[in-house]
């Protein structure tokens, strides 16, 4: 509800204005929301059928609710979405120190305000942006901060005593009265700081040193937690677990068509790069696999997750080292490629946790095993599997004359900054390479053929019918016994962990 014309309290009365709390509020615009086929958390992917229907169900019920899920899983975006579900006004005494309700006052200033000039009283609109507040916990977030404590300077300054409770100074949860107030990582608050927030959520009042008053703030509660939290930072408390009415569990997207849907709705692209460099479904695909095998993957800590932001932070940095290979050769538009992807290091090392064993090994060779295990994914979806069509005595075997070209001692170094004259002079080098992906896909048209002839090649690495070595932003192959016979060549330290 809004009305610029309506400023005072009277002319509140007379509009008909009726007080509801603040999730009644939420309960009633989703209610109007479901009845006209309307989506209100429709930038959440992959939670149509799980997270969502128990997260409606729950603001339905008028319910506080916990968010349990690991890291990247949209818990905050989901609580920030809920802001779409208050009215786009709120009337609210003018000069407050909350957002008191002109027709239901909690503070003392509204009560004496009210009494004083009745339906003269004053009335401002906030907007309900204004009504979200989201408080990171910290182990340094006191009862002070979230409560409120006396304030010796305005005492002072007002020559009031301790005894009045004008000197209290409201903490963060008293001033999100009527708003939606999240407090994300709730088991990094010390216990007994939670054990403040028990009489908020079960009676909705505040206590405040001991003051003898009752101030029936209206909040709704949304806390987020990670799992892993319960061990290794701390622990959200019985009690208070008792007190949320819901707790949630979110999850990973269950598949690399939604994770893609949310990568390219969440990344940071400049709308002028994207006009210049063209992907396909095959470089996509390969930024969602490295997620996924990253959450199965021996060496990454699965208690932590892997978080959405992994694959977010891989597709800009792709397009930026493509957009770099593109200036430096001077070509005004530029096609994807295998070489760019090994360039997204830096966009995975950070963004995972490492067990004992990852750690060992290091977290760029880490990275470098999770693009491997993407492309194996990726290549058995677009090529026939090279172990069984090395089983077969009869029949054709496309990928027979390329491994006869590196057998013959031939290599070739395919550089992430190659022009595109070059890059295809290189993989043309190849015997076969171009047959063999014409006899796969007849289709394709010639930036894509190139790239498959390159992800050809990093297959057959995969499924060890050639030697692949990543040295900094070049990847060579050579016959796979040759250079392991070949001991000049060798460099331990430069050797995939694949």
């Amino acid at each position: 509800m809004s009305s610029p014309s309506i400023n005072t309290l009277g002319q509140l009365k007379a509009s008909g204005y009726q007080s509801k709390s603040v999730k009644e509020e939420i309960r009633d615009n989703l209610i109007k929301s479901i009845s006209e086929e309307k989506n209100v958390f429709d930038k959440i992917r992959g939670y149509e059928d799980t997270v969502i229907p128990e997260f409606e169900s729950s603001l339905l019920a008028k319910h506080n609710i916990l968010f349990l899920g690991l890291r990247g899983q949209a818990k905050t975006m989901m609580a920030r979405m809920m802001v779409k579900l208050l009215d786009e006004y709120m009337p609210a005494i003018e000069g407050a120190e909350l957002f008191d309700d002109p027709l239901a006052p909690i503070t003392r200033f509204g009560k004496e305000t009210i009494a004083q000039k009745g339906d003269d009283t004053p009335i401002v609109w906030i907007h309900r942006e204004q009504r979200y507040v989201e408080k990171l916990a910290t182990p340094d977030v006191s009862v002070a901060d979230l409560v409120g404590d006396l304030d010796p300077i305005k005492a002072a300054t007002q020559k009031l005593t301790y005894a009045d409770e004008r000197v209290i100074h409201f903490g963060m949860i008293p001033r999100a009265h009527r708003c939606i107030f999240v407090i994300n990582e709730l088991p990094d608050l010390q216990a007994r700081i939670q054990v403040a927030l028990f009489n908020i959520l079960q009676e909705g009042d505040i206590q405040i040193r001991g003051f003898n008053i009752r101030l029936p703030v209206d909040v709704q509660f949304v806390f987020t937690a990670n799992p892993e939290d319960y061990t290794n930072r701390g622990s959200i408390v019985t009690p208070l677990k008792d007190r949320i009415e819901s707790q949630i569990l979110t999850h990973y997207p269950k598949s690399t068509e939604i994770s893609k849907v949310i990568t390219k709705q969440e990344a940071q692209i400049d709308a002028a790069l994207k006009e210049k460099l063209q992907s396909s479904d095959l470089i996509d695909n390969l930024i969602e696999e490295i997620a996924f095998a990253a959450r199965e993957s021996e060496y990454v800590d699965q208690k932590s997750g892997v978080s959405a932001r992994l694959t977010i932070s891989a597709y800009e940095l792709l397009h930026s080292v493509a957009e770099r290979r593109m200036l430096l050769n001077k070509e005004g538009r530029t096609y994807l490629r295998v070489a760019d992807i090994v360039g997204i290091v830096p966009a995975i090392n950070g963004k995972i946790e490492l067990v004992y064993e990852g750690e060992q090994e290091g977290s760029h060779n880490v990275s470098l095993f999770l693009l491997g295990k993407a492309i194996r994914k990726q290549f058995e979806q677009i090529f026939p599997d090279p172990e069984k069509l090395k089983k077969q005595k009869d029949g054709i075997n496309p990928y027979a004359d390329i491994v006869t070209w590196f057998n013959k001692g031939n290599e070739v170094n395919i550089l992430q900054n190659l022009s595109k004259q070059d890059y295809q002079a290189t993989l043309n080098k190849v015997d076969g390479l171009s047959a063999m992906v014409d006899y796969i896909a007849p289709e394709a048209e010639s930036d894509y053929k190139y790239l498959l002839m390159e992800f050809a090649l990093h297959g057959l690495a995969e499924y060890s019918q050639l030697s692949k070595q990543v040295v900094d932003s070049r990847s060579t192959f050579k016959d796979l016994v040759g250079s392991m016979f070949n001991m000049d060549d060798f460099n331990p330290e430069e050797e995939e962990l694949y």
